[in-house]
């Protein structure tokens, strides 16, 4: 394979579409998973099913957020050189360390379930959700290796690809599973941990495959160039991956003790049953997974931007490189800003089409509308990150990450004790969370000049453009339901409005740009049919 063709084929554009097509996949077949868990283990099951994951994201932050996106970096580099030699050499010492990680935290989770159940929850119920989980930490860190050998590249499709055999492995053998195991044994612990497995089978189905790739890509990649020493590559990563791990690891441990406390608060100070406190915590995970669709839309473009940016920087080619930040913050505007104002326009409606009713509705209800609106600066975050840390900027997120980690715990602190907001409270923190960390992130870059001024201000016309669309989507509802008589039609209908909304104000305000539409397959004629001019 012609490595230069690969690279004019997939531009940053393009493998952020392929990601972001892969990402929708997934997480149809996600809601697909998840709406008939609820059913299968209620609420409270779902708790336990969550809680797992809470401890998992953590390991997973540690094992896998630093290391790819330090091997993505230095790929784009060494092959923006000519250096391929040095390619294979990143590949080969990040997978050693990549396996000490994988195989330490699957241990700490498989020996330790039980005491890790309690000590996030004060309960017991969740350990056979943890130890199912457990070897998912081991393949997924192999998983990012070979994910970031690929993507540092810009060849997206092997990523995409085990993306969906992931969620495909879930789905059939989580459910299968959970529905088995309740029938046998009726034992909620027992069916988080069978729906959970799932993930498991996923993350070595999706190793293999991604193992398979590699063996095709690394007998074509050429032998050109040097490659340094095991441990002058191995200190060149750490120096990338550290502060990024710790920073993200520090918000998610961050976030794991939030957990502890509200869920401690709302049993001590709120004096709430046990019982009653696992449901509120089941809620809120599931607006936290309808909170995470536009977020993992977001994504994709973070991680092709990462090597682009990097490759015109390692090319002294600042031109293209503002370029590629510019159309990523106008992309990351235009996924953002409707799932945001759809989300806060139709709250109430959305919970009750997934079967929320009376008081949970309302509490559903009030944590979608506060995560419907932290949707637009958890986004920002993460584009804002990705641009910095392609300067070579690690340190800055990690600082702003802490400060608005340890923001959310506070304000969490007092807010989920207020009888009219309890869990809701805890929604509002995030929220809180992620403005902060977005202010923070701006005036950095502003100050570093890492940022342009007209690179934010491309976000106006999308922001403007989906204020309008939740505007009329909010007005559609109340229109179809009275007209109806049925809110979850009501509610579909208000959403097939805001999608043509959307759409028409896009095209009526020319947000998309004619150097957006040439980073994309069949740009000349794309750009005639959207009418956009140089």
């Amino acid at each position: 394979m012609d490595e230069k063709k690969t690279a004019k084929q997939q531009s940053f554009l393009q493998g952020a579409a392929m990601l972001a097509a892969a990402t929708i996949i997934v997480k149809i077949i996600g809601a697909v998973y998840k709406i008939p868990l609820l059913g299968i283990i209620d609420d409270e099951g779902y708790g336990f099913f969550t809680t797992a994951y809470d401890f998992y994201s953590v390991l997973l932050m540690i094992s896998t957020t630093g290391l790819p996106v330090a091997m993505s970096r230095m790929t784009s580099e060494a092959r923006a050189l000519g250096n391929y030699a040095q390619i294979r050499k990143i590949f080969s010492t990040a997978l050693r360390v990549f396996l000490v990680l994988g195989i330490v935290g699957s241990l700490t989770m498989l020996l330790f379930s039980r005491q890790l159940s309690v000590m996030i929850t004060t309960y017991d119920t969740s350990w056979a959700a943890i130890a199912a989980l457990a070897p998912s930490v081991l393949f997924i860190c192999i998983i990012s290796a070979f994910r970031g050998f690929f993507q540092g590249q810009s060849n997206m499709a092997p990523t995409s690809v085990s993306q969906v055999f992931e969620a495909l492995c879930k789905l059939f053998i989580g459910l299968g599973l959970a529905v088995l195991i309740m029938r046998l044994t009726g034992d909620l612990t027992l069916g988080a941990g069978g729906a959970i497995l799932g993930v498991t089978v996923g993350c070595v189905v999706s190793a293999f495959y991604l193992w398979r790739c590699y063996r095709k890509a690394s007998r074509a990649l050429p032998t050109d160039g040097t490659a340094k020493s095991t441990g002058a590559t191995m200190r060149q990563l750490l120096a990338i991956a550290i502060p990024i791990t710790l920073g993200s690891a520090g918000l998610q441990i961050i976030n794991l003790a939030d957990t502890m406390v509200y869920m401690r608060r709302l049993s001590g100070a709120a004096a709430l049953a046990q019982k009653y406190v696992e449901q509120l915590k089941g809620i809120y995970n599931f607006g936290q997974t309808m909170f995470n669709l536009p977020c993992a839309l977001i994504t994709p473009i973070t991680i092709s931007i990462i090597p682009a940016i990097t490759a015109y920087l390692t090319l002294k080619d600042g031109k293209n490189a503002d370029m590629v930040e510019s159309s990523a913050m106008r992309i990351t505007g235009l996924v953002a800003m409707p799932c945001a104002f759809g989300f806060m326009s139709l709250a109430q409606p959305i919970m009750y089409l997934f079967g929320y009713r009376g008081g949970n509705l309302q509490v559903a209800g009030n944590i979608m509308l506060y995560l419907g609106a932290a949707v637009i600066f958890n986004s920002l975050v993460l584009v804002t990150n990705a641009m910095m840390q392609a300067h070579g900027d690690v340190t800055t997120p990690v600082i702003n990450m802490i400060i608005g980690g340890v923001v959310k715990v506070i304000a969490n602190y007092f807010l989920v004790v207020i009888p009219s907001l309890y869990i809701a409270g805890a929604a509002i923190g995030t929220l809180i969370c992620y403005a902060v960390i977005t202010v923070l992130n701006v005036a950095a870059m502003h100050r570093k000049k890492i940022l342009d001024i007209s690179c934010m201000k491309s976000l106006f016309k999308p922001f403007l453009a989906g204020l309008l669309m939740g505007a009329v989507t909010y007005m559609a509802n109340g229109v179809l339901n009275s007209v109806l008589g049925s809110p979850n039609l009501a509610c579909l209908g208000a959403m097939a409005v805001a999608v043509a909304v959307y759409v028409i104000l896009v095209y009526a305000f020319r947000i998309i740009t004619y150097d957006d539409c040439m980073l994309l397959p069949g740009g000349e004629k794309l750009a005639k049919l959207l009418r956009v001019q140089k």
